[in-house]
């Protein structure tokens, strides 16, 4: 398996290249977001360790240009910062996951387990609702015949509502199958997410297939007809 490290530190580059070297990964290193957009299509690494705060274009500009391009390498994001904001901007440029500074290498490396066994397993079959489909594996969602582009976590929420088809879920169901379990944040981030659905995978098509049941939550569709 191939690791390219996009981290402007000398240091925090060269001991995470000594430890994944060790652990048997072959490792590439870019010093900066130019670099690191060219060697992503040169040397088609399995994984990207993409660093946040770098001069010039940093990791959401990289993570974002990337995903525009269609490529779709696993990203793990490293900052210094910590906070929901930037987390939220991480997963909505495209990034899979998200590990602040400082953490331990073990738990680096399980973090990188998890992201190339979600990438190399049996992709999940297609998943229909209507003429609503999304491929689980690829990440990946059409309207009929047209492809919708979703974030990371837009595609996560999709794929939560799209296997509920025709129930009723309600935000904290939502949230905690979605969002991580320590999650802290607003529970109306919700809200926000369902809005921003609606906004790609309905409103373009006079659909409207993501229903509001008061008091409850929500529902997934079939929405063949035109909204009325």
């Amino acid at each position: 398996m191939k690791i390219l490290i996009v981290e402007d530190d000398d240091t925090t580059a060269e001991a995470l290249m000594r430890g994944l070297s060790a652990e048997g990964y072959a490792v590439e290193r870019a010093a900066n977001g130019e670099d690191g957009l060219w060697l992503a299509a040169e040397a088609a690494p399995d994984l990207i360790l993409l660093d946040i705060m770098m001069p010039a274009k940093n990791g959401f500009r990289v993570c974002a240009e990337l995903r525009e391009a269609g490529d779709w390498t696993p990203i793990l994001m490293l900052t210094a910062k910590d906070g929901e904001f930037d987390e939220t901007e991480a997963l909505d440029t495209g990034a899979d996951d998200y590990l602040v500074k400082p953490f331990s290498f073990p738990v680096l490396l399980a973090h990188i387990r998890a992201l190339l066994r979600r990438a190399t397993s049996d992709a999940p079959v297609p998943v229909s609702v209507g003429d609503l489909r999304i491929e689980p594996g690829p990440r990946r969602a059409w309207r009929g015949e047209v492809e919708v582009p979703l974030t990371t976590r837009q595609f996560d929420v999709l794929e939560f509502l799209v296997r509920r088809a025709s129930q009723v879920v309600s935000k904290d169901e939502i949230l905690k199958g979605v969002w991580r379990h320590d999650f802290d944040g607003d529970p109306n981030i919700v809200e926000v997410y369902v809005r921003r659905l609606r906004r790609a995978i309905d409103e373009p098509f006079g659909r409207h297939s993501i229903e509001t049941v008061r008091g409850a939550g929500y529902r997934l569709v079939d929405s063949d007809q035109p909204a009325r």
